[in-house]
C-alpha cells in the first residue's frame, strides 16, 4: 500500500476478542489509509467467517501487522507517541493537538472484556484519552471507538490524502443522478 504522506496515525488492538469488531476496524483503516497493529496472542483465527464478512475484501488491501506478544510490539513502539484509549482517563480525546501531519501517531485499543492492561495505562497516564460518554454507561464498541478517535486526528489533519468527494461514480453523481430522473 502506498500512502500519500510520509507520516502516518496507526491503529494499535491489544490482544482484540472478536474477529467481527477486528475485520470492521479493518475496513475503517483502508478507507483512511491508517496502518494497523494487532497485539496477540489472538483468540480467534483470521480465517473465521465472521472476521471475513466484516472485512470483505478490504482485508487484502489493509496494511496490518501482528506481534505475538506485547512484549514483541515493544520492541518496535518503544518511544512512539502512542495515545492510550480507556475510559479511566478524564483527558478527552478531542482535547489533544493530531494536525501535524509530520508527525507519526498511534492510538492504542484494549480488549473488548478487559481493556488496555492498567499497568501499561499507569506508565502512560500524561497519553491516556477518553471518549464521553453516560454515567451509566461502560464502554463503547471497540470497532465504533476506532472510528471515532481516529477520524478526529484525520479532520485535525484536514483529511489530508483522502478524497472528500465521490471518486468511484464521479463527483457530480447525485445532481446527475437528479437531472436524469
Amino acid at each position: 500500500m502506498c500512502y500519500n504522506f510520509r507520516h502516518m496515525i496507526g491503529i494499535i488492538l491489544y490482544r482484540p476478542e472478536k474477529p467481527a469488531n477486528v475485520g470492521n476496524i479493518i475496513r475503517t483503516c483502508m478507507a483512511s489509509e491508517t496502518k494497523l497493529y494487532i497485539i496477540g496472542p489472538l483468540t480467534f483465527s483470521l480465517t473465521e467467517k465472521e472476521f471475513k464478512r466484516a472485512g470483505m475484501d478490504y482485508i487484502k488491501e489493509t496494511d496490518f501487522k501482528i506481534y505475538d506478544s506485547y512484549e514483541s510490539f515493544l520492541k518496535d513502539f518503544k518511544d512512539k507517541n502512542i495515545y492510550y484509549v480507556t475510559r479511566y482517563s478524564n483527558k478527552l480525546y478531542s482535547s489533544f493537538d493530531y494536525s501535524k501531519v509530520e508527525e507519526d501517531i498511534y492510538f492504542m485499543f484494549g480488549r473488548e472484556s478487559t481493556g488496555i492492561p492498567h499497568d501499561v495505562l499507569r506508565e502512560h497516564l500524561d497519553k491516556c484519552i477518553r471518549i464521553p460518554m453516560t454515567i451509566s454507561a461502560r464502554s463503547l464498541n471497540v470497532s465504533n471507538s476506532v472510528a471515532i478517535v481516529l477520524y478526529e486526528a484525520l479532520r485535525q489533519r484536514k483529511f489530508y490524502g483522502l478524497a472528500t468527494y465521490e471518486t468511484i461514480k464521479g463527483e457530480d453523481f447525485l445532481e446527475n443522478e437528479i437531472k436524469n430522473d
